[in-house]
């Protein structure tokens, strides 16, 4: 049974739990970035993104950078697929969350269910409930977008490969069906809790094989190198999906930067915004 809706986990820690401040926080955030925003990329044909899901003080100046990009496209966008890794291990390989909205401090926003039907893949709250990899999401959703898009939240705990294509696969499938126009963001930080050189380097091992459009190269290098993605899935089935819209598809990074950025350490944390477009 569908539940109505599902309540903020995170609001006050990851993001303001006030209206006013959260929005006050994202202005402050775009208007520090606005020197580093590249409006040519809004020019493309987007198809989704790599982006952030740590605190916004600490991501936030990464993600704005594909949200405003979104803005400003002005693309027609019906339903935003958000792939998300499950961190507490909790509950479905891969699930979907059976509730009608999802609430943040900027409001409700209505979940596709439609979409989420035609996915044809099991329904389950429990790894949704407190795992905040999506809701970071979805006030830069709310706040950058037209207020009628709706979400679809995908939570993945298997993150093998053929578990990524086999996502793609049903999501391509799931436009046949229901004709809606996606984006799809793939909800990752990089590398966690390492040496900022160090972390840049095997990044970068990652980011060789995004551009490459190299799925499998993307799961190998992770695995390979111990590397501490916590969302190479989601990456890997966004890159599959790509590859199904156009052979001809591109990626850029639109920003990085680490959690030293704001609180010096020799242990940082790092994040990557990158735009997938044809």
């Amino acid at each position: 049974m569908l539940r109505k809706t599902r309540k903020p986990a995170v609001s006050g820690m990851f993001y303001p739990a006030n209206k006013n401040k959260l929005i006050k926080l994202i202005e402050d955030i775009d208007s520090k970035e606005t020197a580093n925003f590249d409006k040519l990329y809004s020019e493309k044909k987007i198809i989704g993104g790599v982006v952030p899901h740590a605190g916004y003080m600490y991501s936030g100046y990464q993600a704005v950078h594909f949200f405003k990009t979104l803005k400003l496209s002005k693309q027609p966008i019906d339903t935003i697929i958000i792939l998300n890794p499950n961190h507490r291990g909790i509950n479905s390989d891969v699930a979907l969350d059976d509730s009608l909205y999802w609430e943040t401090p900027l409001g409700k926003t209505e979940v596709d269910i439609e979409f989420s039907k035609a996915l044809d893949l099991p329904f389950s709250s429990t790894p949704h409930l407190e795992e905040h990899s999506a809701e970071v999401m979805l006030p830069f959703i709310q706040y950058y977008l037209k207020e009628d898009i709706k979400i679809v939240p995908v939570s993945i705990l298997d993150q093998s490969y053929e578990m990524a294509s086999k996502l793609a696969n049903k999501i391509k499938q799931a436009v046949s069906k229901t004709g809606k126009n996606i984006i799809i963001i793939a909800s990752n930080d990089f590398s966690h809790y390492v040496n900022p050189e160090i972390g840049h380097k095997q990044d970068n091992f990652v980011c060789e094989k995004i551009k490459n459009f190299d799925a499998k190269g993307v799961y190998e290098v992770v695995i390979s190198n111990n590397i501490s993605l916590c969302g190479y899935g989601p990456i890997m089935s966004l890159i599959e999906y790509s590859k199904f819209i156009t052979p001809e598809c591109k990626s850029k990074i639109l920003r990085r930067g680490n959690s030293g950025d704001v609180t010096p350490s020799d242990k940082v944390v790092n994040y990557i915004c990158i735009l997938f477009f044809e």
